[in-house]
């Protein structure tokens, strides 16, 4: 059977059937020495449920996204190799309206499939892993979408494992505390068939044993706490490749392929850490390395992110301490590539280290244009596409003003004060009815800017004036997170906002050339900030991080160190997620049943109406005023001043429509003077 495919969904390659869970394995002929194959590793990674080009926030179609368009990069990787594995790295089945309209408002049945595993599926995926947001949901959907019967306290296990994907997903390092064993399978060696030449040319039957073993971060125990504490643990990756790795050789694998989701990090080692791949890459054995995450594009010769500028680290050439990786960014927006040349002795198989090559297709082409969707992606899902708009388009209010954060780093509110009065109300009420000990406390809440464009310049949330439907609270508050409230007294406030103001670069005031404002590598959803008329503090961009918290008051008076707090935020911060000092689940007094974004709902549905007066202009903080020789730029869409100006932001100019990377992002300066 040959491996071009005319159409996308016509039959499933030979290799692909091969791969599926309970095929029979492949007879290996004997080969003789000096045959050779090309063997081509295809990595999607992050695809949040985003199985087609469409923006369910906006109701709108959006070509820089969706698995439909990566489907025809498949397509033609698999028209440019004659071999391929096509393996996907986790992130997958949460992330979108589709994904948690399938999980939470309408879940798939036990014979049903996730629309995201119906593509995969008939894409013909040869395998996957598990990212930390498939946790989201909890275990019991997990294991019914993925067709495994999990063995851990408090989730039911069915008689049967229901429909999974079609297609092997592994992970080693996470494991049941009932059984000691790890949640899915470790590993899987795949028995691939391929075509070969031998020595003098001829064409060849073959087959290679392809070992995939998976891997997710450990940090999962804290963002989803709520669903793992007592029924799972974690193992460090180093540790648990360390115990698999040297079985998958004995097993006869040719090849491994280490799923890691995960980004790299040259930090001291910990089990725990939440991006060990940096450590993972040294282990002996891996042949390839895959890897997620951190919504990054490797290689990337010209990429300015410090995980990618370690040393022993090659953007360009794509390897860690010489391990071929790649990381195809997010959203189906790239497919990873990396071909091996594959030599056979007459006894097994080898790789030509010297003529690997690691490379991202991008679905944007140079000249903007997209490839095109394959439009037999949008069938395969179409009913559960177009059910999920009708629910999306569920009228809850009505609002006067746009919310959108083109300019929440440089101070609107507008986005985020809503999403933080909602939270404040429900901590208010809640601990009146239920928590009198805290009754006396002043109640904060914190949120952030989900969106402002770190996928492009349609990832910003944009709410405009009018009617308010879900998907505009969903677009207001993007994850299903839960609602927590810890209990912080005032010397942790000002470090979790000092955490926060990492956000930023150290501006020096001295310097004439420009500067940028906002550190790219720390993400705006860590960018947690108050909106509250009887909080106020100051961010002085002009000290190092960690001292730039001035001027923290609380209804006109200075914060004690001792003073007490209730803060509203999410089951993922009061964990431990990001890393906020003091914020490791020890502090939580509330661990609310409701999600963040239906505490929104509910909130809207009772206020009915949204003024700005009322619900958009509390600005807690402002940067401290400063005085710079040059200037201070950031990034944000073309043609938005007029939204600064609605939100009282009066020292923000655009100064170049585009700022040259290409992107259709402008180049915006701040006077922090002002």
């Amino acid at each position: 059977m040959t491996r071009h495919l005319s159409h996308l969904f016509r039959l499933l390659p030979l290799a692909a059937m091969a791969s599926a869970a309970g095929a029979a394995p492949v007879p290996r002929a004997p080969l003789p020495a000096g045959t050779h194959a090309t063997l081509a590793i295809l990595e999607t990674t992050d695809l949040h449920a985003n199985v087609v080009g469409y923006d369910y926030f906006k109701l709108a179609a959006d070509p820089s996204l969706g698995l439909d368009r990566t489907a025809t990069l498949i397509a033609q990787a698999r028209r440019d190799f004659p071999n391929t594995v096509l393996l996907d790295n986790g992130d997958t089945i949460q992330g979108s309206a589709l994904g948690d309209y399938q999980a939470v408002v309408a879940p798939v049945k036990c014979g049903e499939l996730l629309g995201i595993h119906k593509v995969m599926k008939r894409l013909g995926y040869d395998g996957g892993g598990v990212g930390n947001h498939d946790f989201n949901y909890g275990l019991g959907f997990l294991g019914q979408v993925t067709g495994n019967r999990f063995d851990v306290p408090g989730v039911p296990r069915s008689q049967k494992p229901c429909a999974g994907p079609g297609f092997p997903i592994v992970l080693a390092n996470v494991v049941s505390v009932r059984t000691h064993q790890p949640l899915f399978a470790p590993y899987r060696i795949i028995e691939k068939r391929v075509h070969a030449e031998d020595a003098a040319g001829k064409p060849v039957e073959a087959t290679v044993k392809v070992g995939i073993i998976g891997f997710t971060t450990p940090t999962i125990l804290s963002w989803d706490k709520r669903w793992l504490e007592g029924r799972v643990t974690t193992e460090g990756v180093v540790e648990t490749a360390r115990r698999y790795i040297p079985e998958m050789r004995r097993k006869g694998a040719d090849v491994i392929v280490a799923i890691s989701h995960g980004g790299l990090d040259a930090s001291p080692y910990s089990p725990t850490m939440e991006n060990g791949n940096y450590y993972l890459a040294q282990v002996p054995g891996i042949d390839a390395l895959l890897l997620g995450h951190a919504h990054q594009q490797f290689p990337n010769p010209t990429s300015t992110v410090a995980q990618f500028n370690l040393p022993n680290v090659d953007k360009a050439r794509g390897t860690v301490f010489g391990v071929p990786t790649v990381m195809a960014s997010l959203w189906g927006k790239n497919l990873g590539v990396i071909r091996f040349d594959l030599r056979h002795d007459g006894k097994g198989w080898t790789i030509a280290r010297d003529n690997t090559v690691v490379e991202t297709r991008a679905t944007q082409r140079a000249d903007k244009s997209y490839v095109a969707a394959d439009p037999a992606v949008l069938d395969l899902v179409r009913a559960e596409h177009e059910a999920t708009i009708r629910y999306v388009k569920t009228p809850v209010g009505s609002t006067d003003f746009r919310m959108s954060t083109y300019f929440a780093d440089v101070g609107d509110p507008s986005a985020i004060q809503p999403v933080n009065a909602a939270q404040a109300d429900y901590v208010r009420a809640y601990v009146k009815a239920n928590l009198p000990q805290y009754a006396n406390l002043p109640v904060l809440s914190v949120s952030a800017a989900f969106k402002a464009g770190a996928a492009g310049p349609g990832d910003y949330t944009d709410v405009a004036p009018g009617s308010l439907a879900l998907n505009n609270a969903a677009d207001l508050y993007l994850y299903p997170n839960s609602l927590y409230a810890v209990n912080v007294d005032g010397a942790a406030l000002t470090a979790w906002l000092e955490k926060a103001a990492h956000r930023f670069n150290t501006i020096d005031p001295a310097r004439a050339e420009p500067q940028e404002l906002v550190n790219g590598g720390f993400p705006s959803y860590n960018f947690d900030t108050v909106t509250d008329a009887d909080l106020h503090y100051e961010i002085d961009v002009t000290r190092p991080p960690g001292q730039r918290i001035r001027n923290l008051t609380w209804q006109g008076k200075p914060v004690a160190s001792g003073q007490a707090f209730l803060v509203a935020t999410n089951n993922y911060r009061a964990s431990g997620g990001g890393n906020f000092p003091g914020l490791d689940g020890s502090k939580t007094v509330l661990a609310s049943p409701d999600a963040n974004r239906d505490v929104l709902i509910a909130w809207i549905r009772a206020h009915k109406r949204l003024t700005r007066a009322a619900d958009g202009a509390a600005r807690s903080w402002r940067f401290t005023p400063v005085t710079t020789a040059g200037p201070v730029v950031f990034h944000a869409p073309p043609g938005k001043l007029d939204l600064a100006r609605a939100a009282g932001i009066d020292n923000v100019t655009e100064v170049r429509a585009d700022d040259g990377q290409g992107k259709g992002i402008a180049l915006y300066a701040v006077d922090l003077s002002k």
